[in-house]
């Protein structure tokens, strides 16, 4: 193998192992999101680890993220929860930095 070949094989093993990493993360941030939501929408313990499970389960469509918000939005208009995209966003932001670190730190 060359060096070549082998520069080549090592930066593929990094994109694969960062992909790997930004999709945890982001279902991560999905779990907590969830929980963050369920907690406004008044469900139980039980409840919100299914909520936020559901919402870990989106991750996997290509447009995981408006998925996520769609559904957060809509629960929260359905259950009088004054929250708007702007915050949702803001907070999912949040929480991906939370998930980043917990990651990083093996929690």
């Amino acid at each position: 193998m060359s060096t070549f070949d082998k520069r080549e094989e090592s930066f593929e093993k990094s994109f694969v192992h960062e992909e790997e990493l930004h999709f945890r993360a982001e279902a991560r941030r999905n779990k907590l999101l969830g929980l963050w939501a369920a907690k406004k929408l008044g469900k139980t313990d039980a409840e919100a680890q299914a909520y936020a499970d559901e919402l870990v389960a989106a991750e996997t469509a290509p447009n995981a993220s408006d998925l996520v918000v769609a559904r957060v939005l809509k629960d929260f208009a359905a259950a009088g929860v004054d929250q708007s995209e702007h915050q949702i966003r803001r907070t999912m932001d949040e929480l991906l930095i939370t998930a980043n670190a917990e990651i990083k730190s093996g929690a």
